[in-house]
């Protein structure tokens, strides 16, 4: 996968975004409204975090930002659309972190590295490792040993290859050396749904989707997939404490098109940054167990090269890289 030799192409994008010189209307950006196309469908996390800041830019702004669905294919259908727009800034794109993911699954009609330009990392929620309440395990330590007495016989569901909460799965399984067997769902909600039902045993989830059920005991939360606890569930320990270095978020971001003028690409920054700590957006955002970022262009990418490479890495090892 040559085309994506993501340290020099993220270099390149960096001089882009750096590069000196203001265009002339950049100082009245935008003129006119700007389209945040979102590559999921409405009332998922990556639909939640674009419309809260569409619905506060619209109180500073002189113009809507207007959210549009365009799902499908892991989100790869909403960012061909924005990779081949005009570099003007008024045509966006809010990712998840399937943007890091899916050039390893399938062959794309952009290159996602060159293509596109970050914005700004919007909001980030971790996952959480539930189970149903009758599997006999409480900690990541009784799951792995569970699991390795009965190889193939435990079922954990996602809403498909490639999605965070899969990879979280896959990843834990590579660390562990178990066999716990995949069911693909067309959705996380379904996938949640049989959970609790008692048709798949475990799951990793993320806090928005899975958190209600978990406060109400209808699934057990034995573990959470940050690098540190988190504040809604500070009790509950990380998968990292038994299994040094594991982290599995999902994140949502904003790109632009490649060769979206800096002085844009900086003001779209700094006012979705602004929106993200105003106290009514972040307590919305914390509420519902994301963490709001807004971090500078420079700093997503640095992410996006990170979670290229380990994801990317991960499923070439499972033989599902994109040929």
């Amino acid at each position: 996968m040559s085309k994506f030799a993501v340290g020099a192409a993220l270099t390149a994008c960096v001089s882009l975004i750096l590069a000196p010189g203001t265009p002339a209307g950049a100082q009245t950006f935008p003129a006119k409204p700007v389209r945040l196309v979102v590559g999921f469908a409405a009332g998922g996390g990556t639909d939640t975090i674009a419309r809260v800041i569409g619905k506060k830019l619209a109180d500073t702004w002189p113009h809507a930002l207007v959210v549009e669905n365009r799902p499908g294919a892991d989100g790869s259908i909403a960012t061909e659309l924005v990779a081949k727009a005009p570099p003007d800034g008024y045509t966006l794109v809010m990712v998840s972190n399937a943007f890091t993911i899916t050039p390893f699954l399938r062959k794309l009609a952009y290159d996602p590295v060159q293509d596109l330009t970050p914005v700004t990392l919007a909001a980030s929620t971790p996952n959480l490792l539930i189970v149903h309440p009758t599997l006999p395990v409480r900690n990541v330590k009784e799951l792995v040993a569970l699991a390795k007495a009965r190889p193939a016989e435990l079922t954990f569901g996602s809403s498909g290859a490639g999605t965070s909460p899969f990879l979280a799965m896959e990843l834990l399984k590579s660390m562990t050396k178990t066999n716990i067997v995949h069911v693909p769902y067309k959705g996380s909600n379904p996938a949640v749904i049989d959970l609790m039902g008692g048709h798949i045993q475990l799951m990793f989830g993320a806090i928005p989707t899975v958190g209600p059920h978990v406060k109400s005991g209808r699934l057990r939360a034995i573990a959470i997939s940050s690098p540190k606890r988190w504040p809604l569930f500070p009790e509950l320990p990380t998968v990292s404490e038994t299994l040094p270095g594991f982290e599995a978020a999902t994140w949502y971001g904003v790109l632009a098109p490649a060769g979206t003028p800096p002085a844009i690409v900086s003001k779209l920054q700094i006012d979705m940054a602004g929106v993200l700590q105003h106290p009514e957006v972040n307590s919305f955002v914390t509420g519902r167990g994301f963490a709001a970022i807004g971090n500078k262009p420079d700093e997503f990418m640095k992410i996006i090269e990170r979670d290229m490479q380990k994801w990317g890495k991960l499923l070439r090892t499972l033989g599902a890289a994109a040929r």
